[in-house]
């Protein structure tokens, strides 16, 4: 068995002591030297037309440097999402946005931007903006959306109102296999609209050159992509736009895959316009109403089996709500119908799913990206089918999951599978059999017991463009750079990453430093999403390190009178493979022809070099593979019949990771995930009223999870060691929040009888359905 020094091990975050003494920088924390504040007028509409826009009076206005609007900043389309843009290849890009627009086409919607010396004078001057709107038509849900006579948001090829493109998998015969099957149950599901709710809001801080170089400090998850993105709708090169985290970001959950909503644009137009650098951060609400989130919509399911528990055919069907713009409308319903067919051994297999246009906040990237969705549905199926079946839900799972080798739609294989394990440590932890068997006739308070399991990526490939770079550059000293594009979100990345090149290089944690997410100094990398960080990245990084120390051990060996391959790397000595360290001290030693030596240090080694013009520079350049995390969720709840209240007393959540670089850090993202996931099944949903204003526009607004909300949570972990990661590990930071809303609504049912196929699950729908139930 493979030992390890490093990986594996509970290292203390890198990160850790600036984030516990405030020292950490934002980008809302940056000051630059003559730099003005931004603020976005926002339409007050869902969709009009802009018949005139008047901002002399703001111009005027005290302390005021530059007001910009559609007449004078480039009008250039672009699609805030990294993917879209630049990183799908086999589909289409669909670019619907400018930085602003004659027409607006959802409350919140960006009009003019000022920039002035302070805030209070941007929001003053925002004020004297005088503009003359045409109201047209909207809509607000996608099925509505599609109807002939509603209106046009935007273009469509595809069809009335489609973003992107209609997605398709087949696999088999579904018609065929549904006259096979014994069983066909059919049910559609509703899904709410979910906001992120990262800490920090979306902020950027651009500076512009004298020569149009730009800088752009910002709270993007993919700082490469979004310089593409800016220049493109800027017209300057590549090569004269940095984009860069100050080096935090307040967290991301996908909100910030791409620009960071329109905050980058924005700053970069008014810092061209006013000639000072200009800071633009979103308040809250601005969050809320104007960044994306995820998509809500309706997902259709029709399962069918044998008499015997087997799954035999399904049918797959979404209908998403992308909002006013594309943003990833044309990736979310992909992922929603790859991960949802490929968690069973299911022969007969069909999906269909778009996204539709409507007059909302558009909706983009978060946390799960589409899986939530589908799993939600399908698992709720599931434990229909268990039920008309008299199955145990456990043993149903047990007989259908996916196995290593199985067939699937994916375009690469299930490599390995920890699912089964998944399952029995969660059930033995919440205490399966007891399922059923909490209640007496007359409580008023039930318990039930649910579960839901699903799969995910640990990467986009191959969904889209995805390869990874970076450099391991060794110091003179001894000590080691690491250079990656990868931003550190709050997941770990900047403690994770150096583990993996100090097991490698056989140096310690304190001997390794990292750059990161700035395009100036690091190379190409697409960036934090998609469960990817650990797996791709880590895949480029140990790359690196590989090479830097083939480097490392070639020289050493002329030193040492010994085969290459004969020499490792230990504890920071170069040393011959089972024999006991003889240390050089110094350089010179190592000149002497009279004495042989069995180690060096790797900092005498490195001046060594140094001293004759050498230095070791590993260079990691990969194009990951893809690996399916797995992950088991059971739930314990407590339903009050009398007030429609549901209390979580446990959650047990089983994660396959392959392996667990840093096993604090992987049950900090289940933890974190899971209670993402309860908010989901339980309270978050932003509504809007028939105007199309939202109705949920802060968090004292919005029913976000709190401290006092959170149960216990079992976080556990199972290794099933993929051969395509980095030391075998997985994503895990998506995958704890895909089978949470299901576990709960299963747990629900075995509690009161009573089937949600609506989230998610507030008071005032539980005590409706209770009512209705007792009416009949």
């Amino acid at each position: 068995m493979q030992t390890f020094n490093i990986v594996g091990k509970n290292i203390r975050r890198n990160d850790a002591l600036e984030k516990v003494t405030g020292t950490a920088t934002f980008s809302s924390d940056l000051n630059l030297p003559g730099m003005l504040h931004g603020k976005v007028l926002r339409s007050p509409h869902p969709h009009a037309k802009i018949l005139s826009i008047d901002t002399s009076e703001a111009e005027k206005y005290p302390g005021v440097k530059a007001v910009a609007t559609w007449e004078n900043t480039p009008r250039v389309l672009f699609n805030t999402s990294a993917s879209m843009t630049f990183t799908v290849p086999h589909l289409t890009p669909v670019l619907d946005q400018y930085i602003f627009d004659q027409v607006v086409r959802y409350v919140g919607d960006e009009v003019a931007a000022v920039a002035a010396v302070s805030e209070e004078a941007a929001a003053e001057a925002l004020k004297l903006i005088k503009v003359e709107y045409e109201l047209l038509p909207a809509v607000f849900d996608p099925l509505d959306a599609i109807r002939e006579d509603a209106p046009i948001i935007h273009e469509s090829k595809t069809g009335k109102n489609i973003s992107g493109e209609i997605v398709n998998i087949q696999l088999g015969d579904t018609e065929a296999g549904f006259a096979e099957c014994d069983l066909v149950l059919e049910e559609t599901f509703k899904l709410p609209v979910q906001k992120q709710v990262q800490l920090e809001t979306q902020a950027a801080v651009a500076r512009v050159g004298t020569n149009g170089e730009i800088t752009v400090y910002s709270t993007t998850q993919t700082p490469h992509p979004s310089k593409m993105i800016l220049a493109g709708i800027f017209g300057i090169p590549q090569s004269k736009v940095r984009v860069l985290n100050p080096p935090y970001v307040g967290g991301g959950f996908g909100v910030r895959i791409g620009l960071s909503a329109k905050a980058e644009p924005i700053a970069v137009a008014l810092a061209q316009l006013s000639g000072h650098p200009v800071k633009v951060v979103y308040s809250r609400e601005e969050d809320f109403i104007a960044s994306d989130t995820r998509h809500g919509g309706y997902v259709t399911i029709k399962l069918g089996a044998k008499k015997d528990g087997t799954f035999h055919a399904i049918q797959l069907q979404s209908r998403l709500n992308g909002g006013a713009y594309c943003s990833f409308g044309g990736e979310v319903p992909g992922v929603l119908g790859a991960m949802g067919l490929s968690v069973y051994r299911i022969p007969h297999q069909s999906y269909q799913g778009y996204t539709v246009y409507t007059n909302r906040t558009p909706a983009g990237a978060m946390r799960g990206f589409g899986n939530p969705q589908a799993m939600f549905a399908i698992e709720s199926m599931v434990d229909m089918m268990a039920e008309k079946l008299g199955m145990d839900l456990l043993e149903l799972h047990r007989k259908n999951i996916m196995q290593v080798g199985d067939t699937w739609c994916l375009p690469y294989a299930c490599s390995s599978t920890g699912l089964m394990e998944c399952m029995e440590k969660a059930a033995q932890s919440i205490g399966w059999e007891r399922r059923g068997k909490l209640n007496q006739p007359g409580d008023t308070k039930r318990r039930g017991i649910g579960m839901g399991v699903g799969t995910h990526v640990s990467n986009s490939w191959p969904f889209c463009v995805d390869y990874d770079n970076a450099l391991i550059t060794i110091q003179q000293d001894g000590s080691v750079l690491l250079s990656s594009g990868v931003p550190d979100i709050g997941t770990g990345t900047t403690t994770t990453l150096p583990q993996l090149a100090a097991e490698v290089l056989g140096i310690s944690m304190e001997q390794i430093y990292m750059t990161f997410a700035d395009t100036l100094t690091t190379p190409f990398d697409i960036g934090s999403h998609a469960s990817r960080t650990l797996y791709a990245a880590g895949t480029a990084v140990i790359a690196a390190a590989q090479d830097a120390k083939q480097q490392i051990l070639e020289y050493a060996a002329d030193l040492l009178d010994t085969p290459a391959e004969r020499l490792d790397i230990k504890e920071g000595m170069v040393h011959i493979q089972g024999q006991p360290f003889g240390i050089c001290y110094g350089s010179d030693a190592c000149k002497m022809g009279n004495a042989k030596f069995t180690s060096i240090t790797l900092k005498d080694l490195a001046y060594y070099a140094h001293l004759r013009n050498k230095q070791f520079i590993g260079v990691g350049r990969i194009i990951p593979a893809n690996a399916p995390p797995w992950h088991a969720h059971f739930v314990e709840v407590e339903v009050d019949t009398e007030t429609g209240v549901i209390q979580i007393i446990k959650v047990a959540a089983a994660h396959d990771v392959g392996r667990a670089i840093n096993p604090k850090i992987v049950e900090g993202q289940i933890e974190g995930g899971v209670v993402m996931g309860l908010g989901y099944a339980l309270g978050e949903e932003i509504l809007v009223d028939d105007k199309g204003k939202p109705q949920h526009t802060g968090i004292h607004k919005y029913f976000l999870p709190t401290a006092m909300d959170i149960p216990e949570i079992d976080a556990m972990y199972v290794e099933s060691i993929d051969p395509t990661g980095p030391f075998g590990a997985k994503g895990v930071g998506e995958c704890g929040l895909v089978p949470t809303a299901p576990a709960v609504a299963t747990a629900v049912f075995d509690a009161i009888g009573i089937r949600f196929t609506e989230i998610p699950m507030t008071p005032e729908r539980v005590y409706k359905k209770i009512k209705e139930q007792k009416g009949r």
